[in-house]
């Protein structure tokens, strides 16, 4: 007989689509004041990962009533004529979000491409300059994966104080920053990756675990301590060719407190956060231009 699982699910995509009616409204008031939030998509190439996820940024936009330029270029573009795009975006006053979308060819320095983005419209939030805000703790824009994991932790009605959170992975998108919003709240953190000898000895102490590694069942149930909370960032293929998470779903919501799904988890509100981000931007405009 199967045990019931402990664990309730975070639905990304209702808070999700919570978050997005709050930016609809947003929105609607800015327009009503004579300025439309614009967000700029730049693909490079035909990364087919890639045209799907511009693809449903640029919907998620429209939905929301957000002006959005999708920008596509051939993958032979070169990394001075994408240098200009952006150059050009950033002096656009229509655009108050800049998106260039990566993996990047490889003759293009991703890193020279982001360092090229006005910071105010750096809604990706990977510019140094917002990596460096989030870092001291002054405003500024957070990426919008580990964003979204803070707000599903506030949906439950989490309390970080005091909590051991524990995140596998340290990437500049999503380990590291989530280390630094978490601490931000108060919690302990630990960040684990491929040179933590026991990972099991970390998770096992942790009442908070984000799994952010692109690994599958790299987070199973005998790493989990009853109770925990359990955010799944992974976007992998399990041998069915079904889309599943870093964790092993079955397995830890029999352990887990709150766990997130994938699909429906984590990928819904990091579009979300896209559009906060770019909303947010927008009415920071607005201020300055005395609209808002």
């Amino acid at each position: 007989m199967t045990a019931t699982p402990t664990a309730k699910n975070i639905d990304g995509n209702a808070l999700a689509a919570q978050l997005r009616s709050d930016v609809a409204r947003r929105t609607q008031a800015l327009k009503s004041r004579g300025l439309t939030p614009g967000l700029a998509v730049v693909l490079v190439g035909d990364n087919p990962a890639s045209q799907v996820y511009v693809r449903n940024k640029v919907k998620a936009c429209t939905e929301a009533g957000l002006h959005s330029v999708l920008e596509k270029y051939d993958a032979s573009m070169t990394e001075g004529d994408l240098l200009a795009r952006v150059d050009a975006l950033n002096n656009d006053p229509a655009i108050h979000g800049i998106l260039v979308q990566l993996p990047l060819p490889t003759h293009i320095d991703a890193n020279k491409v982001i360092e090229s983005i006005a910071p105010a419209k750096d809604v990706d939030g990977f510019h140094i300059a917002s990596a460096g805000a989030l870092m001291v703790g002054q405003p500024g824009f957070w990426p919008c994966t580990p964003y979204g994991c803070m707000k599903m932790l506030e949906s439950i009605g989490y309390e970080l104080r005091g909590k051991h959170a524990v995140v596998i992975g340290r990437s500049n998108i999503v380990g590291k920053p989530m280390a630094m919003m978490l601490l931000q709240k108060n919690a302990t953190v630990t960040i684990c990756h491929s040179a933590t000898p026991d990972l099991q000895a970390m998770t096992l102490q942790a009442d908070v675990i984000v799994a952010a590694v692109g690994k599958r069942n790299v987070l199973t149930a005998n790493m989990v301590k009853p109770g925990a909370v359990v955010i799944d960032v992974g976007m992998n293929r399990n041998d069915e060719g079904k889309l599943c998470g870093d964790v092993d779903f079955e397995g830890v919501r029999q352990v887990a407190s709150y766990i997130t799904p994938v699909p429906g988890g984590v990928g819904p509100m990091t579009i979300t956060m896209l559009l906060v981000n770019t909303l947010e931007s927008a009415e920071r405009d607005g201020a300055l231009r005395g609209l808002v």
